[in-house]
């Protein structure tokens, strides 16, 4: 098996907070930095979706916090589709430092939207597969 598709992130001073941790909602930000640098590589740009009317979207997010993260720490942050056979699909994401050490686990469920109906799409793999230019980064 490959590795999963990742990003390298620096913690920037100002995403800490007063103890000097990376504060909680930046590792939300850097977990949706990674989903759509993603769908970029694969060849879904945010315009092909406003083309299409679909959007995706968070449906729950779980982060487990296992190490502190540091001002002038380098990261990656992975990303990895699981797909069934519903309306939703499932986005495991790890943090790792430079060591390898997983400072957070991300888990998230989300679907894809149909913006003018505003319902989910019966079934997101096959409209992802159809759109991206490589859709073996979303395991299809």
């Amino acid at each position: 098996m490959s590795d999963p598709f990742s990003v390298p992130v620096t913690v920037r001073g100002y995403e800490t907070d007063v103890q000097g941790h990376l504060n909680q909602a930046v590792y939300l930000n850097y977990a949706e930095h990674a989903r759509w640098a993603l769908l970029h590589a694969a060849g879904i740009r945010q315009a092909d979706l406003a083309d299409r009317g679909v959007g995706p979207v968070a449906l729950e997010t779980t982060i487990r916090y296992r190490r502190e993260l540091l001002a002038g720490d380098d990261v990656r942050v992975t990303c990895v589709f699981e797909w069934g056979l519903g309306k939703t699909f499932r986005i495991r994401q790890l943090i790792r430092t430079a060591d390898g050490t997983v400072a957070a686990e991300i888990d998230a469920v989300g679907g894809l939207m149909d913006l003018k109906a505003r319902k989910l799409l019966a079934d997101p793999r096959e409209h992802f597969k159809e759109m991206a230019t490589d859709p073996g980064l979303f395991g299809l």
